[in-house]
């Protein structure tokens, strides 16, 4: 089964409401045993313009528990803090299986 992930790119508007936020989102992602595989480390853009300045890449076991740790109530009241604090997107892709 392949893997699910979470790739997310962010700007942090408040700094100190942003570490609120990364305590809200540990419980989902300890409930759903998402893995970071990158999170807000040293990057550059290759192409493009790109306006986030956080990068984060999170691993789940599976595409489904994946979508289910970002539809979980955890999360939900994580993302509340989240939009306070940033701007930004993550997108759940499913890994290659191939």
């Amino acid at each position: 089964m392949a893997k699910g992930y979470w790739i997310a790119h962010v700007k942090v508007t408040d700094p100190e409401r942003y570490k609120d936020y990364v305590v809200a989102n540990a419980i989902a992602f300890e409930k759903y045993n998402g893995k970071f595989i990158t999170r807000g480390g040293a990057w550059e853009a290759r192409n493009g313009d790109m306006p986030y300045d956080r990068h984060v890449v999170l691993e789940f076991e599976s595409y489904e528990v994946a979508k289910a740790c970002y539809d979980s109530p955890e999360y939900k009241a994580a993302t509340v803090i989240r939009n306070e604090a940033s701007d930004g997107y993550v997108v759940v892709v499913e890994g290659y299986d191939g």
